[in-house]
């Protein structure tokens, strides 16, 4: 089910740009439901699933891979075979972004995560190139060289905190676009470096009823496969601990 009740009828929902719907609901966000056991929704949000999936199986890729795919498919349409892409973290959005990223793009995907065990799964499920993020900046010379001293065509930053922006913007190339999807810090940098680069900062929020539909279908394609680790509805507290101490590979998931 697409997470938010849209109208239909807007100019952004007949563009099937649903995501900016002027009317729109997201329980949870502007309205209570979050943690509702019912929810009330329309038609134009829900998604018949292939026989194949199982609901536990792709429950996450509603949300976090919803909005995973809403900036993959925008960088693909930027990025040409043989150009570069660098996904920084490997985590919960991540990981899906670059199953997406390898499905529907001829880039070469350079992935940047802090944790080890995050860069093994990234190298298994896609990822061309692997870099460790340290506290300095060393690893960012690791990815210029990558790049032949240019710097990325595209930068996808599912992480946009602790700095991760600032060091970012360090492996863009001239003209190049930095997708920001993660949050919580501000992207600092002098508005002459972004005129007399060209370089381009793009929001991306959730994604349309399109964009889910497309990501089911690289799901049961099995291009697309959500990891997850599934504790009991009365176990929650259990995966807000393993979240917060990072020991979740990929999305928790709360099974009733």
């Amino acid at each position: 089910m697409h997470p938010l009740v849209t109208c239909g009828l807007c100019r952004a929902c007949r563009n099937g740009d649903d995501v900016h719907c002027e009317d729109n609901l997201f329980p949870g966000i502007n309205c209570n439901g979050g943690y509702a056991e019912l929810l009330k929704t329309t038609a134009r949000s829900v998604i018949k699933l292939d026989p194949k999936l199982k609901p536990a199986d792709v429950a996450a890729l509603a949300d976090a891979g919803l909005t995973a795919y809403h900036a993959a498919a925008k960088a693909a349409k930027l990025l040409r075979p043989g150009d570069n892409c660098v996904m920084i973290g490997a985590g919960g959005l991540g990981h899906i972004g670059i199953q997406v990223m390898s499905a529907i793009s001829g880039a070469t995907l350079i992935v940047i995560d802090r944790n080890p065990e995050a860069l093994a799964l990234a190298k298994k499920i896609g990822a061309d190139h692997v870099v460790q993020a340290k506290d300095d900046d060393s690893f960012v010379k690791e990815v210029l060289e990558l790049t032949n001293g240019k710097g990325a065509e595209c930068v996808i930053d599912f992480v946009a905190e602790g700095g991760s922006t600032s060091t970012g913007v360090k492996m863009l190339r001239r003209a190049g676009s930095y997708l920001v999807v993660g949050y919580g810090e501000n992207i600092n940098i002098p508005t002459i470096d972004i005129i007399s680069t060209e370089i381009n900062f793009i929001g991306n929020l959730v994604g349309s009823y399109n964009d889910l539909s497309e990501l089911m279908i690289l799901a049961a394609q099995g291009k697309v496969k959500l990891h997850t680790q599934q504790y009991e509805m009365n176990n929650f507290q259990q995966a807000i601990d393993d979240l917060i101490a990072g020991k979740v590979r990929g999305r928790a998931i709360l099974i009733p």
